[in-house]
């Protein structure tokens, strides 16, 4: 199981990359669940500076950008 969170206030961009993040997941055919950081407390305490953020599996590998679904693919492969 694949563990991912978007770390953001829930903008837009948190939007589009949660939305690109399970496309990427679902073509995959990977078995994962998705969830939000939104406290601005916790977002800096996993050492984001800029949002909207990916984490996978508890590491971030991603920040201040929205990534393609593709981008994301290669993240989780």
């Amino acid at each position: 199981m694949v563990d991912i969170k978007i770390l953001g206030s829930g903008c837009a961009k948190c939007i589009k990359l949660t939305e690109n993040a399970d496309t990427a997941a679902k073509s995959l055919g990977v078995d994962y669940t998705i969830g939000k950081i939104t406290d601005p407390a916790a977002i800096i305490e996993a050492g984001v500076m800029m949002t909207p953020a990916l984490m996978v599996d508890g590491k971030i590998v991603s920040s201040g950008r929205v990534l393609s679904p593709e981008e994301i693919k290669t993240l989780l492969r």
